[in-house]
């Protein structure tokens, strides 16, 4: 897909996928930006903001058609998550996106009665998914979960509770972890729970640091009755379902940390054009300039990174340790260029009301969503040590 011109970015991204740019952006300008702050506040976002997304094709963009989703290689999300997060919520795009982590399994392992069943319904807006793996005792300990799932007669009886679930307060259907075997890796499966299933149950919303736009609950299952059909892949066999999943998912979380940073980036740059300290504009001191500068490479040397491991995973080509690598970069760069930028702004930058403030607390997440650096270290000692 290389392409000539003067937009570095086409080397990735075509003029198909600016089509679907300027799509979203319109969206976001639409329909997210002018509430942002009212549904930040609310702690969720509006059910009608899925269908709205649904009818533009956010929702299915990346999906087989024959279930109501619009094809693309990856790029096509890339570009879509990177719009959506101009509304500056990493929440908002967290909670619309929570589909894009909950049906892959399905579509990549399910039947194709799973598949007409659980996928169109969300990609049309009209359902919420999610997906459930953390529990309250284990992290990213994925290897050791506790919630069972017993099968009895044509019913899997599941007990136990996750935890940090974003969407899990309203999702109608939860892509869960569940041991159906022995101990370890070998005895996990994944179940495709509907919320209105006897024995479920939803915590409240949880009181988040940041990514306030998105619900996130606790989930708890007390003799919960699923119908074996739900069982997505082969039974004990999960766990590698899950690890697959998780590239797709790290992947996101890089692009929405590369994304924060560029908006503080943004941010601080235009700050330093409007804000005078000693009878000078704050770009004129050159320590703000090398800061900005640092800040900019930086974002820059990211989002490149990352853009050429997803490449690669659209090739087919196992990306573990890279993507892992590219989660890791992505969010220690989060982490600096949001530090300097509310640094930037001085006083301002730690109030409400200012996009740095808020890219500063919704940052913080994103070195412990999908796997925590920790965890990330560890997949890549593997492969160099």
């Amino acid at each position: 897909m290389v392409m000539t011109g003067g937009n570095p970015l086409q080397v990735y991204f075509g003029k198909t996928h600016d089509l679907v740019r300027k799509s979203v952006r319109e969206f976001v300008s639409k329909e997210v930006t002018p509430f942002i702050e009212e549904w930040e506040e609310a702690g969720e976002i509006p059910r009608e903001i899925y269908r709205k997304a649904a009818d533009v094709g956010i929702l299915g963009t990346g999906f087989p058609e024959e279930y109501g989703g619009t094809p693309g290689d990856i790029f096509f999300q890339i570009a879509v998550w990177e719009e959506l997060m101009r509304a500056g919520s990493g929440g908002f795009v967290a909670g619309l996106g929570s589909l894009n982590i909950a049906l892959p399994p399905i579509v990549n392992y399910g039947t194709e009665e799973q598949k007409q069943r659980f996928i169109p319904p969300v990609l049309a807006g009209e359902k919420i998914a999610a997906l459930a793996i953390t529990e309250p005792g284990g992290g990213s300990d994925v290897a050791n979960l506790e919630t069972t799932a017993v099968r009895k007669g044509d019913q899997y009886i599941v007990n136990g509770s996750k935890t940090f679930i974003t969407s899990g307060r309203r999702a109608d259907q939860i892509t869960c972890a569940v041991r159906t075997g022995d101990a370890g890796h070998g005895g996990i499966s994944l179940l495709v729970i509907p919320t209105d299933s006897p024995g479920f149950s939803v915590s409240e919303k949880f009181k988040k640091m940041g990514w306030w736009a998105s619900d996130t609950a606790q989930l708890y299952f007390d003799d919960c009755r699923v119908p074996v059909e739900n069982l997505i892949g082969k039974e004990n066999e999960g766990f590698y379902i899950i690890m697959s999943n998780f590239q797709a998912e790290r992947l996101m979380i890089a692009v929405i940390a590369n994304m924060t940073a560029q908006l503080a980036y943004e941010a601080a740059l235009q700050y330093t054009k409007e804000r005078k300290a000693f009878g000078k504009t704050l770009k004129s001191f050159q320590v703000t300039r090398h800061k900005l500068v640092d800040m900019a490479t930086l974002v820059e040397v990211s989002r490149e990174f990352t853009y050429r491991v997803a490449a690669k995973i659209d090739a087919g080509i196992d990306q573990i340790k890279e993507i892992s690598m590219a989660k890791n970069f992505a969010c220690s760069v989060s982490d600096k260029v949001t530090y300097d930028a509310v640094q930037i702004f001085g006083g301002y930058g730690y109030m409400r009301g200012y996009l740095v403030e808020r890219l500063y607390r919704d940052n913080r997440i994103l070195s412990i969503g999908g796997g925590t650096t920790e965890i990330m270290k560890e997949i890549i000692s593997r492969f160099i040590v």
